[in-house]
């Protein structure tokens, strides 16, 4: 199977290149630099293309959270009606859980004192 992307691109869409540098150097002490090959329409600004691709970290830490925290992946597949059901039940559970957490008194208290998280702060260079 060719999993090259196609060299012709639809009209009114283009394919650019977004780079990504790490901020603090790894174990080697190299800066580690990212590549991602987006396909969006030609209107799209690059603060949306960063915006979207930055979501990304935000997606996989909750759903690594879902794991670790209330077993989403500790079900093995017999039928898709008792997957669903399992994935279902494990995605109101995490959204319980992070609604509590959310609202506790010292997540309030924690909250209003200091900034946003730096965990989740991605600088982008297209």
């Amino acid at each position: 199977m060719d999993t090259a992307a196609p060299r012709t691109t639809a009209a009114g869409w283009s394919r650019r290149i977004l780079t990504r540098r790490t901020l603090t150097p790894n174990s080697k002490g190299e800066l580690e630099i990212a590549y991602y090959l987006c396909y969006a329409p030609t209107a799209t600004s690059d603060d949306t293309l960063i915006r979207v691709a930055g979501t990304r970290w935000a997606t996989e830490d909750c759903i690594q959270t879902a794991k670790t925290e209330i077993g989403l992946d500790h079900y093995q597949v017999r039928r898709y009606h008792a997957w669903y059901r399992h994935i279902t039940l494990a995605m109101l559970a995490h959204t319980y859980l992070a609604v509590t957490t959310a609202i506790s008194p010292k997540a309030l208290a924690a909250n209003s004192s200091r900034s946003p998280s730096a965990k989740y702060a991605v600088f982008w260079h297209t």
